[in-house]
């Protein structure tokens, strides 16, 4: 009984569609094609697949005919569209520049992580950590993993530059334009440097680390990337990956830990806890 009601309502619903339904629908799926584009590199997709999640659900709560479950999520996602507005102003306003300089419908390439270089930036990164940390220079790299980090790209200074030890130095030489800020990795590249990070907002922590450790543990708690800081007061070598830091990465940690992002990244990185109580003032 239940089966022939469904078929005479879809039924029903075919006989009334019209060329214009096929229109709307058409312009509303290119829309949001482009929309998920835009906002792909940027933490605002996380949401926006959240948002797209909920309002599957509505509708199979809808067609169910689970009024409370129904209710509820229909109020979750005008609530939820609400504090995206707020929360991710700058994304909206990238979205609404582009749709007014004419790009909505153009796409940056993306420079692929090339098979076989991974071991290449392997060891030039290693090499340039290591060697910073031995001169004590203070260093701040993000390696963007799934979730996206245009905001915080935008925030920087645009290199698109091939990964070597020489490059990575020069940009955190003391006195120089681009030493203060993070560097972000991106898809096997230099992506831009002097970029600014949310802090982390833990007093405890802010009592104890410096301004680079709880810039890493701020971006590690609002995405997946991996974080190696370098301490410029005493050439200690730290990594903050999901809102925790482990500190005194030693030479072969530190290969370990970059060849499970560029060579073996089907393995997990799993990172412990940390006491942060075990040097003061580490910027």
């Amino acid at each position: 009984m239940a089966y022939d009601v469904l078929v005479k309502t879809i039924s029903g619903g075919f006989q009334q569609f019209r060329l214009t339904d096929a229109i709307d629908i058409v312009i509303i799926a290119v829309l949001i094609y482009h929309i998920i584009l835009l906002t792909k590199e940027t933490r605002a997709y996380q949401v926006l697949k959240g948002v797209g999640i909920l309002f599957i659900a509505a509708l199979i709560s809808y067609a169910l005919q689970l009024e409370t479950i129904s209710w509820l999520l229909n109020s979750l996602i005008s609530v939820g569209i609400l504090v995206a507005v707020v929360l991710f102003q700058p994304e909206i306003r990238r979205v609404l520049e582009h749709i007014g300089r004419g790009k909505i419908f153009s796409r940056e390439s993306l420079n692929t992580l090339m098979a076989g270089h991974g071991e290449g930036i392997v060891n030039e990164m290693h090499q340039a950590i290591t060697n910073l940390a031995r001169r004590r220079v203070g260093a701040l790299i993000v390696v963007e993993m799934r979730t996206g980090l245009g905001d915080i790209i935008n925030s920087g200074i645009r290199i698109n530059g091939d990964i070597s030890a020489p490059l990575i130095e020069n940009v955190f030489e003391p006195n120089t334009p681009l030493h203060d800020g993070a560097m972000i990795i991106q898809n096997g590249e230099i992506a831009a440097a002097a970029c600014i990070l949310p802090l982390a907002e833990d007093i405890a922590v802010a009592r104890e680390l410096g301004t680079r450790h709880r810039a890493a543990l701020g971006i590690s708690s609002v995405s997946d990337s991996v974080t190696i800081v370098v301490s410029e007061e005493t050439g200690v070598i730290s990594m903050a990956r999901d809102g925790k830091l482990v500190r005194y990465i030693d030479s072969k940690a530190l290969r370990d830990v970059l060849e499970s992002i560029f060579v073996r990244k089907d393995k997990e990185l799993q990172l412990p806890t940390i006491n942060f109580k075990k040097r003061r003032g580490e910027r």
